[in-house]
């Protein structure tokens, strides 16, 4: 089975729409994204088109702050502070990769964590890692709305997470431990990867590496999560798991395109959405 990425990052946009107009009915504000891109990246263009295209389509405002030529990291963190104090901001979306030479850590804990909707602040992941979180990181929550979608049981299984990143793994294996599984985290040191792999009822894999996993790593009936996107030398995008292979032996898996990547912009409208409810305590 093909778990359809698209389809659930649907129905999510359907419920946040809904949300957005009965809170803009109820208050009289439009939830607003503040959003901080710098540089000319071409990839980080992209991803803030899409995002801005998405939040059109829920009714969200956005707030462009586009600094194609750079800028400095002090003007960045006064322009946060502006965004943190102004009341008509509900969310700030800092697109990363920064700057090279900038504090990264620094600038996204200079982010209000009532205004951080990708969940990157050390008090969200914090939250997150007590078992009380507020604001999940948009990609890992992703993740666990495909698999409540598609009913597919996480308590009690083995559950393997591939790649640490604050941005997926560990929050990923925070939200899996909740829901009850036995959750082993693999990275780069991690000897004999397809040891644990190979015993994995629910797999995610989130290391940005094409084919990290091959189809004989994978134990069969499992379900396998790809979070990776790569763009081969044909230009055609791939994920992090063999996808032929791995899928003649999973009972389920996201494809790559059309599975986990549009469940991240989606949840990104949800954490907008709730991050206005809570602003204005409509909770």
């Amino acid at each position: 089975m093909v778990l359809n990425g698209k389809l659930v990052a649907a129905k999510v946009q359907d419920e946040v729409r809904t949300g957005v107009a009965q809170l803009r009915a109820a208050t009289g504000v439009t939830p607003t994204l503040a959003v901080i891109l710098l540089g000319d990246f071409p990839p980080s263009q992209v991803y803030i088109r899409n995002k801005k295209v998405a939040c059109a389509e829920v009714g969200i405002a956005t707030q462009d702050h586009l600094f194609p030529s750079g800028l400095s990291e002090a003007d960045l963190l006064k322009l946060i502070q502006r965004l943190n104090d102004d009341p008509a901001i509900h969310g700030i979306l800092l697109q990363l990769p920064l700057l090279p030479g900038m504090d990264e850590d620094r600038v996204v804990e200079a982010i209000a964590p009532k205004k951080d909707v990708d969940g990157f602040h050390p008090e969200n992941l914090g939250r997150l890692l007590a078992g009380s979180p507020t604001v999940v990181p948009c990609t890992p929550a992703g993740v666990l709305e495909i698999l409540d979608h598609y009913g597919i049981e996480l308590k009690g299984q083995e559950a393997v997470v591939i790649g640490r990143s604050r941005i997926v793994g560990k929050p990923l294996a925070h939200l899996l431990l909740a829901r009850h599984a036995t959750v082993t985290l693999c990275h780069s040191r991690t000897q004999d990867i397809a040891f644990h792999t190979r015993r994995a009822d629910l797999l995610a894999v989130a290391v940005g590496r094409a084919s990290v996993v091959t189809g004989d790593m994978v134990k069969e009936g499992s379900v396998v999560i790809d979070v990776g996107i790569n763009r081969g030398a044909d230009g055609k995008l791939t994920g992090d798991v063999e996808f032929a292979g791995a899928s003649a032996r999973a009972r389920a898996i996201t494809p790559v395109p059309g599975g986990v990547g549009p469940m991240t912009v989606a949840m990104l409208m949800k954490n907008t959405y709730l991050a206005a409810r809570r602003q204005l305590g409509a909770t």
